[in-house]
């Protein structure tokens, strides 16, 4: 777990922290995860780099094995966290899927914005955190995770994301890793 560098032109992506999500995870773990975005959304603020923050309003049509509960992902459901600051340079993205590159024009703005590195953080680390990092990857993006500045509704599959998948998609460290790099 090493973030070796950071590209000139680094994008921060803040993944679902929307008051439907945040409340699916643990409340201690939620208030570091918002407490450590926060962090990160101030440091590429005051650096000029971008920011975009996601939220999800909608699913994938596809059939699946799971019986998930019936959700209204009404704009209370989506609506970002108020504890997140906000600034009006932000990119807002709504999402429809897991991942926030598929079916949104995110890679082509990064692309007019010469970004060339992803920072992936948020809720939930095994779904939409995993899913946009590995997007980035598959587009050619050097990604890096701030894995406690993310959680997920069920901890082995946090724990087995940053384990078994993330060292094969990025670098990964720690909020404070990244800050002394900006």
């Amino acid at each position: 777990m090493a973030i070796a560098q950071l590209d000139d032109k680094t994008a921060l992506i803040v993944i679902d922290l929307q008051n439907g999500i945040v409340a699916l995870a643990q409340e201690e773990d939620v208030k570091s995860v918002i407490q450590n975005a926060n962090k990160l959304i101030g440091a590429f603020h005051a650096a000029s780099l971008p920011v975009v923050l996601v939220n999800v309003a909608g699913g994938a049509a596809g059939r699946i094995d799971l019986v998930m509960p019936a959700r209204t992902m009404d704009e209370k459901w989506s609506a970002l966290v108020e504890a997140l600051v906000r600034d009006e340079r932000e990119i807002l993205l709504t999402k429809r899927n897991w991942g926030a590159f598929i079916n949104s024009d995110l890679d082509q703005q990064f692309k007019q914005l010469g970004v060339t590195q992803v920072v992936v953080i948020g809720i939930s680390t095994s779904i939409g955190v995993e899913s946009t990092a590995r997007q980035a990857f598959e587009l050619g993006y050097n990604v890096i995770l701030c894995t406690d500045a993310m959680t997920d509704s069920n901890l082995d599959n946090h724990a087995h994301s940053i384990k078994s998948i993330f060292p094969r998609l990025a670098e990964t460290g720690t909020t404070e890793d990244l800050l002394n790099l900006l």
